[in-house]
């Protein structure tokens, strides 16, 4: 037997999460420890190798490293994803500080689109060529190539571009929790968005628009709230300059908003409970 001459550490699968600025809009706990070991030996085989961001210590964007590691073939109920489009979430952020923790090192981002170009024995549904998108697990999407759970994967329409698809599976996922399952928007209701103009926040003041709900947003200036003018709110509050609580009883004529969605957390808490109709 040749002595190892490289080892990969991979990172395990992770629970599903989101993409929130903070905390509020986190959906799982951070991944276990556990990891899985690749060993790279100096056979006359060659292993097949593909570019990926790095991550092995914790810090900022100068921790990432663009390396080579190798991608492997996929096993049963695994595919191969070449991909063409990485989303970039708050949360990739959050592990490489270490705000989450990882086994180090790992290969951050949480969502992708790309295409099928191997996929695993007997598998059925998926084929070499599909385009496909996948949010939250596994971890690794800062990658050339990945191999995939096929039942993480759903097809991409050929009318949505890759990086439209890839910018909103793991931030569309989060909304459809918070509109349809935290609390279901219906036509009628008063909602109140914190960071309506973020990136979680502006696909919320569409969809509960789309619902039918009258949309209050707040903003930090005026370009953010031309954003969110854009993005279906009808009332947008600049707290920079405004008292949101006051202005969302002016707004709601004292009865208050059915929910509020807040993604900042303490800065914002006790306006996000004075803001509430009651049972709200």
């Amino acid at each position: 037997m040749t002595p190892c001459s490289h080892l990969t550490r991979l990172p395990s699968p992770l629970s599903f999460s989101s993409p929130s600025a903070t905390s509020t809009f986190n959906l799982c706990p951070p991944p276990a420890a556990a990891t899985r070991l690749r060993c790279r030996c100096s056979t006359a085989d060659t292993p097949e190798m593909v570019k990926a961001i790095r991550v092995h210590e914790l810090g900022g964007p100068e921790a990432m490293r663009w390396e080579e590691v190798e991608v492997g073939e996929p096993k049963d109920g695994e595919i191969r994803v070449k991909n063409t489009a990485i989303g970039v979430n708050f949360i990739d952020v959050y592990f490489r500080k270490g705000v989450y923790p990882a086994p180090l090192p790992f290969t951050p981002g949480m969502e992708a689109v790309g295409v099928v170009t191997a996929v695993g024995p007997d598998l059925t549904g998926r084929k070499v060529g599909d385009v496909v998108a996948y949010a939250c697990k596994p971890m690794g999407s800062y990658a050339e190539e990945q191999i995939l759970p096929a039942n993480v994967a759903v097809p991409v329409p050929s009318s949505i571009d890759h990086k439209t698809a890839a910018a909103i599976m793991l931030k569309g996922m989060t909304v459809h929790v918070l509109v349809r399952r935290v609390f279901k928007v219906k036509a009628g209701h008063t909602v109140l968005v914190h960071a309506a103009a973020g990136g979680v926040g502006s696909l919320l003041c569409q969809w509960a628009n789309a619902l039918g709900a009258t949309v209050i947003g707040t903003v930090s200036n005026e370009e953010k709230a031309a954003h969110a003018t854009q993005d279906g709110c009808r009332h947008v509050i600049m707290y920079t300059k405004e008292d949101v609580a006051t202005r969302v009883k002016e707004i709601t004529e004292g009865k208050g908003v059915n929910v509020v969605y807040d993604s900042v957390g303490k800065d914002t808490y006790n306006a996000s409970l004075e803001s509430l109709a009651p049972r709200g």
